[in-house]
This record gives structure tokens, C-alpha cells and sequence, in this order.
């Protein structure tokens, strides 16, 4: 019955049955049921993105239920369908995703047969692809940590800098908050990864901030070794480089790319997540200034990280906070007032809104510092809230949350 939908409707049924056919063969066998593989596959076609991903989904639970016949069905299919390796990635991450929950082990061969696949794509121009091969690897590095360690730190100094992002990545998805036999294999390993936080190449050093957040929060107790090194590492990427920004010429205007935005979010969100489980090791003075002040005058995306551990640090280490007080009134004080353009659209107008009440919040927690009323321009900027209604009544509510 199921079939027979997907063959007669390119409608929401079959997004139903694709997910049907998915749950009930990873608990059952469906190979009795012929060329269903090639059955699911024509919904790749399907102009529907929940269509496709549940076709994706449906793939890889149907392997699971009989990985001889249908994990080489998909390996194959990734080698040679280019068009369709994405979802087809997702259909593998499915199967390996399952067997690490399961706590399954897959047959040598087949392992063999999926790392190859997986190293060969490392390199792929597209961040999509990239990002499901690390997953299926930091997931493979779940269920064969003694066999994807070695070979996934072997690649920390591959000449492609996409392949040596990638196996940092595969570190971060292989870090989950429950204790797991790969925790005291990578132990002594991990410096090799998160040290590429110095590579020359953006895409990789964002990978490996990426990861540090991620030890940061799930296995803190790894990582508080390596960070008397790592944080003056990690606070250098929070500053705005630039040799990252571009003039992008686009015929009657030009359009300013800051390729260094994405890395300098993630550092301070890193620091955002270090300031929750390693507070012990980090010295806020050295990081406050220069490094959050001059986040606090970033874009829009880096600001509202840097409000946000401004309020942290305001609560949890005020005596850091108290002697630099004035230097962090200015970039707070643009911020309230900043008016966006009589042109900007609704979306514009709005992340401005959230913007104000971020800073707002960090300015509410300044307040709550014993000795804060002995600054002069923290004092000023509370008259100038006071005088405007607007950012008052803001001020007001956000203050009695």
C-alpha cells in the first residue's frame, strides 16, 4: 500500500509513507518486497525538500534492517549519482547514526568501504557535503574509536584545508554529554585537533572553535588542560581581520563581505560556553579588554554573543568588570541608539529591536555591580534611558524579568 502511494502521488501522502517505510524497516527486513530501494530513490526527484529528506530518511532506516543488501546499494549510489549525494549522505548517516545508538558494530569490510567513501568526499566544494561526511564519521568514531582516531587525526595535516576542517568537525560530532569509550582515546590526542585553532586557512580554525565549544560543554574535564594555550589562541579570532573583508563589485553599488564574521561569532560564543563550565581557568581581565569591547562595536551577530557574556561576567566576576566599567559604556551606548535607515525592511527593523533589548540586558546587569554607581558615564547613560520613553519602558520590563 505503501508503494503503491509513492508510484501514484507526489503529495504529502507520500511524505507520510516515506517515513512509514523508513520506521517499519529498520525494525523488519523489506528486501521480499522487490526494487524498493528504486522505489524510494525516485522521491529524490520530488520538488518537495520534505519529500526528498524523508526519502533520505526512509533510505537509510530500510539499510538498517538488511545491511548486506542495502548498504553497498548505497555506496554505490553515492559514488555515482552526483546529483543526489547529499541525500544520499543523509541516508548513510541514518544507518550509522542507528548502529551507534544501537551500540551495533558493523562487518571490517563494511567499515573499510564507508571510511573510503567518506575521506573521498572530505574534500567536497560544498559545506552541506562536508558536514554530513564529518557527522557520519564522528559517528562511526562512536561505535570504532580505536580504528577512527588515529585516522581521523592522521588527516589533521592533510595539505586540503576542507579535509583537515572536516576531521575536526568529525572530533565535534563524536563528543556527546554521556560518557563513552572514545573519551579516554582521544584524551591524549586532542591537542592535535583543536590546535589547528592557528591554521591558516578560516575554514578550518571555525572547525576547530567549533569543536572546543563543544568539549567545552559536553566534556569540559578534557579540554582544562590544553586551555592556558588554547584561550589566548581562541580570544585572537575574535578580532575583526582585514585581509577577511572583500569589496564584492556588483555593477552600480559594491557590497562590502566580511569572510571573518562566521569565525569571530563562533569565538565569542566559545567563550560564551567556557564562561558556564571552565570559569576557573579563564581570566576575564586579559579577555574584556580589548577583546569584548571591541565585540560590543562588532555586527549585529557578534554583538549579541558578547551582551550576552557581558551579563555573565557582570554577575559571576564583577571585580573584573568594575575597573573597565566606563571603556564599555560607548559600544552599548551606540548600540541603543543606533536608528536603522528610513528605507530598512521589517526584518532590518526588527533584529535592531533585539538588538537594543540585548544590550539593554547587559546594561541592566552592569547596574547590579556594588560600586557600578561610581561610574560617571554609566551614570550619564542611565539619565539618557530615563529621558526616553521608549528605551525606559524596555529598560523597565527587561529589568523586572
Amino acid at each position: 500500500m505503501l508503494t503503491e502511494i509513492l508510484k501514484d502521488d507526489g503529495t504529502t501522502n507520500s511524505h507520510l509513507a516515506l517515513l512509514c517505510l523508513g520506521e517499519i524497516g529498520r525494525r523488519k527486513d523489506l528486501s521480499s518486497h522487490a526494487h524498493i530501494e528504486t522505489i524510494i530513490i525516485e522521491s529524490f526527484q520530488s520538488p518537495f525538500e520534505e519529500i526528498k529528506s524523508a526519502a533520505s530518511y526512509a533510505l537509510g532506516n530500510i539499510a538498517v534492517g538488511n545491511l548486506s543488501k542495502y548498504l553497498p546499494f548505497i555506496l554505490d549510489q553515492i559514488d555515482n549519482q552526483q546529483k543526489k549525494q547529499y541525500l544520499l549522505l543523509h541516508s548513510l548517516k541514518e544507518v550509522i547514526v542507528r548502529q551507534s545508538v544501537d551500540k551495533a558494530e558493523f562487518q571490517d569490510s563494511s567499515v573499510e568501504k564507508i571510511l573510503k567513501l567518506l575521506f573521498n568526499h572530505c574534500e567536497s566544494e560544498e559545506e552541506g557535503v562536508r558536514n554530513v561526511v564529518a557527522e557520519c564519521l564522528g559517528k562511526i568514531a562512536l561505535i570504532e574509536p580505536v580504528k577512527l582516531i588515529p585516522a581521523l587525526e592522521l588527516r589533521t595535516t592533510s595539505p586540503a584545508a576542507f579535509t583537515r576542517a572536516t576531521v575536526v568537525i568529525a572530533v565535534k560530532y563524536s563528543i556527546v554529554e554521556r560518557p563513552e569509550k572514545i573519551d579516554e582515546i582521544i584524551y591524549p590526542e586532542i591537542a592535535s585537533f583543536l590546535m589547528l585553532i592557528k591554521d591558516q586557512d578560516r575554514h578550518v580554525r571555525r572547525a576547530a572553535v567549533l569543536a572546543l565549544s563543544t568539549f567545552a560543554h559536553n566534556k569540559p574535564n578534557l579540554i582544562k588542560g590544553l586551555l592556558p594555550e588554547l584561550l589566548p589562541l581562541l580570544y585572537d579570532q575574535t578580532v575583526v581581520k582585514k585581509e577577511l573583508i572583500r569589496t564584492v563589485d556588483l555593477g552600480p553599488f559594491k557590497h562590502i563581505v566580511d569572510d571573518g564574521l562566521e569565525l569571530r561569532k563562533a569565538a565569542f560564543e566559545c567563550v560564551d560556553t567556557l564562561l558556564d563550565s571552565c570559569l576557573d581557568q579563564v581570566n576575564p581581565s586579559s579577555f574584556i579588554v580589548p577583546f569584548l569591547k571591541s565585540g560590543l562595536d562588532d555586527h549585529y551577530d557578534v554583538k549579541m554573543p558578547c551582551h550576552l557574556i557581558l551579563s555573565k561576567l557582570a554577575d559571576k566576576c564583577p571585580s573584573a568588570v568594575l575597573p573597565v566599567l566606563d571603556s564599555l559604556v560607548d559600544p552599548l551606548q551606540k548600540t541603543i541608539n543606533f536608528k536603522p535607515k528610513q528605507d530598512a525592511v521589517k526584518q532590518e527593523v526588527d533584529r535592531n529591536e533585539d538588538m537594543i533589548r540585548s544590550a539593554l540586558r547587559a546594561i541592566a546587569s552592569l547596574n547590579r555591580i556594588s560600586g557600578g554607581d561610581s561610574s560617571m558615564k554609566l551614570k550619564n547613560l542611565m539619565s539618557e534611558i530615563s529621558k526616553s520613553l521608549t528605551l525606559w519602558d524596555k529598560y523597565y520590563s527587561i529589568r523586572n524579568e
